[in-house]
């Protein structure tokens, strides 16, 4: 009976160090990479003046990389300066006091006259986090001191560095690793995490890269990865690289926005005026185009789906809900935020930061009409940002604190009842 009581507590534990990391963050737009929390018990507003301030760190360098939390441990990334000898570091954070742990360099410092330094959130798996510097640069670190395990190169994989840099953020999938590095060579190529040993990459597809990132998906009981390029929208068996399925995109300058599937819709948008897109792929990779309207014309905020619902930035709009399966505009807040932003969701509630003003606000997350609840300013802003770049970094909740960065300066919030 000890051995049995011994065990059920043991149970008891391990149940409840699962749920104590289920706020964990661990990659570009979360766990699914859809920017869609699933914690509860989050303040439904915020006093005038936001939520509790827990810290702020001036540790993360100049750049837009977002931040990914797994345990007590933060990961981004940032740059040392602005000048042609300057370089890219990927840095670990203490989630509980904001003192750095470690930083690593991780390659040479891209300019762009937006503003230079790193795009890509780290992933973080297994005591492994990877990173993508801007010029194309892959490293693979051990999450306990940064050492580096491996180091890859898009460029030498065949890609050319983009207008604005290579933005994209590496998947982790077991112990796949996947990038876009573009080109003749092929759009996506697979990297074994422990090595970095490439296991293949995509021939079929050689579109070059744009800007967002690969999105892993149970299609029908077959594993698939789904990315996106400035043409063309296309799933590839996880198992070989073989392309599955393709279909076209409208895209120009830059397509950004992480595409977004549910049962075999897959959904696509992007700014510069393309608007929006759904495609059905049936379970034999039949593609078949739902609609193509102008709803959500989507620059880099990004979009997300509750239930039926797409909420995102739509370009000359503002904050828009739209039906996911009809493309219909539900509501739109009719350009209260007339500066676009970045939107995430926990909790019955979107949060959102105006990449403009850096103002933060909690909306309630409905198709009944536009519900703000909360707003407040992200304080202290940087001064090293380039006059041209805005607050880009996508706001995380995670195990309930709120982190919004701008540029070298992060801020943690609690958001927990």
């Amino acid at each position: 009976m000890r051995f049995k009581a011994f065990c059920a507590i043991v149970g008891l534990l391990i149940i409840s160090g699962v749920s104590a990391i289920a706020g964990d963050w661990p990659s570009w737009r979360g766990p699914n990479r859809d920017d869609v929390s699933t914690e509860t018990g989050l303040l439904k507003s915020w006093p005038e003046d936001g939520p509790t301030k827990l810290w702020t760190s001036r540790d993360c360098g100049l750049g837009y990389s977002g931040v990914s939390i797994v345990g007590d441990v933060l990961y981004t990334m940032g740059a040392d300066g602005t000048t042609p000898e300057s370089h890219e570091f990927l840095i670990a954070i203490d989630v509980k006091t904001g003192n750095k742990i470690w930083q690593t360099n991780i390659g040479p410092y891209l300019e762009n006259g937006w503003g230079g330094g790193p795009r890509s959130t780290p992933t973080v798996s297994e005591g492994f986090v990877v990173g993508i510097g801007g010029k194309g640069d892959v490293v693979c670190l051990s999450t306990a001191d940064g050492s580096e395990k491996w180091k890859a190169s898009l460029t030498e994989m065949g890609g050319s560095i983009p207008s604005w840099g290579f933005c994209e953020s590496a998947l982790i999938d077991g112990e796949k690793v996947l990038v876009t590095p573009g080109g003749p060579n092929g759009t996506v190529a697979c990297l074994n995490l422990m090595t970095g040993e490439k296991l293949w990459q995509s021939t079929e597809m050689t579109t070059n890269a744009h800007y967002s990132s690969v999105i892993v998906v149970e299609h029908f009981g077959q594993r698939q990865y789904i990315q996106l390029t400035e043409s063309k929208v296309f799933g590839l068996n996880a198992a070989d690289g073989k392309l599955l399925w393709q279909g076209d995109f409208p895209g120009r300058v830059a397509v950004i926005p992480t595409p977004i599937y549910k049962d075999g819709s897959v959904y696509l948008t992007a700014g510069y005026g393309v608007g929006c897109l759904l495609y059905n792929v049936t379970a034999d990779n039949n593609v078949e185009k739902i609609y193509e309207n102008k709803v959500m014309k989507n620059h880099h905020g990004g979009a997300l789906l509750v239930g039926e619902h797409i909420y995102g930035h739509s370009d000359a709009t503002g904050l828009v809900c739209q039906n996911m399966l009809t493309g219909e505009q539900v509501w739109s807040d009719d350009l209260k935020n007339k500066s676009k932003g970045a939107v995430a969701y926990a909790d019955g509630m979107l949060y959102c930061l105006e990449e403009g003003s850096g103002e933060c606000f909690l909306v309630e997350a409905t198709p009944a009409g536009y519900k703000e609840v909360s707003r407040f300013k992200l304080d202290p802003q940087t001064t090293q940002r380039n006059p041209q770049g805005r607050i880009w970094t996508h706001p995380v909740i995670s195990n309930g604190k709120l982190y919004l960065r701008d540029q070298e300066i992060l801020c943690c919030y609690e958001i927990k009842q």
